[in-house]
Parts: structure tokens; sequence; C-alpha cells
């Protein structure tokens, strides 16, 4: 549904009286930034329209798809603990420079590789064997495009690192089409965006405990 029309429209997807699950297009801050030029964002369009409305999770700029937020207050706490706790699923869509081969048909595979931040370029982030973070990426094989060399791969954060998805597929020398901030000059001039996309979440309704599940499919 658009609850309005115009340029700072938000489409939800479901909305009740504790949370609303929007879509989040590639390019908007979910929260402000610094400086004026930063304040258009998801969480600011959201509350012209659902007042008190609140962040739960951040989705990259560049990235686009599924984005949960909080109601009220109460709906925050619960939700942000779930996320704490691992027990909300999030699956994105990629699509990746070259031909990514899982260990088999079907599978899905690991990829297990500390994150830090690199304090010389933030925000970027490195994978760093001495002071990174442990990182839990699972990846599972959609198609291969032979013509493009390119790959599609479904992804699930196990660890909700900062640039994980991005950093981890970039290691393994397959950065996303259209990264600006990993991608090599070739594989950036590839994709006009970020070809990263939040399709899935699955949570327990904050007040009943209802187990919800949402799908939003890439528009690439």
């Amino acid at each position: 549904m658009l609850p309005a029309e115009g340029p700072l429209a938000v489409q939800a997807l479901y909305e009740d009286a504790d949370i609303l699950v929007l879509h989040k297009p590639a390019g908007l801050l979910c929260v402000p930034g610094r400086g004026p030029d930063k304040q258009d964002c998801l969480s600011a369009r959201a509350q012209q329209h659902w007042p008190g409305a609140l962040i739960v999770h951040r989705l990259d700029q560049a990235t686009s798809g599924l984005v949960l937020m909080a109601r009220h207050i109460d709906a925050q706490r619960t939700l942000s603990q779930a996320f704490a706790e691992r027990q909300v699923h999030k699956r994105y869509v990629a699509v990746v420079q070259g031909q990514m081969q899982p260990p088999g048909a079907g599978t899905w595979a690991e990829i297990d590789l500390p994150i830090a931040a690199d304090w010389e370029r933030r925000p970027l982030r490195v994978i760093d064997a001495a002071l990174g973070k442990p990182s839990l990426t699972r990846w599972c094989l959609q198609s291969h495009d032979d013509a493009a060399n390119s790959t599609r791969v479904l992804l699930e954060p196990v660890t909700g690192r900062t640039h994980q998805l991005r950093v981890h597929l970039a290691a393994l020398g397959h950065a996303i089409l259209g990264d600006a901030l990993y991608a090599d000059a070739a594989t950036l001039a590839r994709s006009p965006r970020l070809l990263l996309h939040a399709s899935e979440l699955a949570l327990a309704h904050p007040a009943s405990g209802e187990p919800l599940a949402f799908h939003l499919a890439p528009d690439f």
C-alpha cells in the first residue's frame, strides 16, 4: 500500500499496531546522516505517516529491500532482542562477478571470515584474522549467467557485521555488481546500482508471538 503520493511516499508491505514492514529503495538512507543533505531517509519518511515509528535494524544505503520498524518502544525492545539473539531470519539476493561454485548442487556453503573496521579508510571494513570479529555468511547458488560471467546467489547473514555480505563476497573474488566500496572499477561499472536486495524476513510477532514471513522479489 502507498500511504501517500509523491517522492516521499513509503511503501508498506504490512502494518499493524505494533510493526511496519517497509520497502526501502536502493539509494535511500535508513536513518539520517550527517549534514542537511542527508536528512531524507526511510525512518523520517515513515514517521510522517506513522508518528512514533522506530528503527529496529538497518540496510546499507545502496541496498534495497525489506526493513522492519516498530510502532512503539515496547515493540522495538522485543524486536531488538530478537535480532540480537538471531531469532529473525533474513535472506538476500545478490548478483556477483564471476562464476561462484558451491560444494554441491542445491547446497548451502559458508563464508567464515573475521571482519574488522578499516580505520584509515572508514567506513570500509576488511578481513582481519587478528582483530576481526567472527563473521559468518551462508550462501546458495541460484543461477549462472555464462554470457555475463556473473552468478545470482541467495545469502543468509548469520552474524550482522557492517557491510558483511559485501566484504565476504569481495574477499572470495566475487564482488557484488555495482558495489562502489568493494568492487574493482570494471565490476562497479557493470550496474548503475548495487545488486543486493533484502528479499525475505521471518520473525515472531512482538506482541502475539505469531510467526510472520515476508517476501519481496528484487527488481534485477
